[in-house]
């Protein structure tokens, strides 16, 4: 068993190439391209809702009140019609990075002691590098993964973009699994 005391570094370093790579990811590569389409028409849609002044949040609509109302014909009308629309709004305003890059940061940093503190618990001192890849992989993948797939299911969230965001926790795993074994402690 190794404390996480003793991983601090496999922890530090493989959360900084995980934000290294996944900057590479969505800058350079392109492939995210396709995860968002905008709407017909998009300019004239904003212009529209516009004065509804919609504070940032998630939205729904039709948004039944109760499950009660879900099965009533107005709402069943309503969803009929459509549009069926779950979205989230922004701050309006200028575009700035920052906090979502400084707490994604953090994110692969929580993740990466996740990985060491599981990892750590299932291998000794000294062990194997693929002993060490295997748990540290597996733990990484499902954690940058599989939170993404409820999306797909409750929210609609496109299976292309589930796909292509399982292949960048593919990368990120093998990443962390990677660093973890180079840097147990022997």
């Amino acid at each position: 068993m190794v404390g996480l005391s003793g991983l601090w570094l496999p922890i530090l370093l493989s959360g900084v190439f995980v934000f290294i790579a996944s900057s590479v990811i969505h800058m350079a590569l392109g492939y995210h391209a396709g995860d968002f389409k905008a709407p017909p028409q998009q300019d004239a849609l904003a212009d529209a809702m516009r004065p509804f002044n919609l504070a940032p949040g998630d939205y729904m609509m039709p948004k039944p009140n109760s499950m009660k109302e879900m099965g009533s014909p107005e709402y069943l009308e309503k969803h009929r019609k459509g549009p069926v629309v779950i979205m989230t709004v922004l701050p309006s305003g200028q575009l700035g990075m920052g906090k979502q890059l400084g707490s994604w940061f953090v994110f692969t940093l929580v993740v990466s002691g996740f990985v060491a503190y599981v990892t750590g618990r299932t291998n000794a001192l000294g062990a194997d590098y693929l002993a060490v890849f295997r748990i540290a992989g597996a733990v990484a993948f499902g954690a940058y993964a599989l939170g993404e797939w409820p999306a797909g299911i409750w929210y609609g969230k496109s299976t292309r973009t589930l796909l292509v965001s399982t292949f960048d926790s593919l990368v990120y795993a093998l990443i962390t699994a990677g660093v973890f074994g180079w840097l147990w402690p022997r």
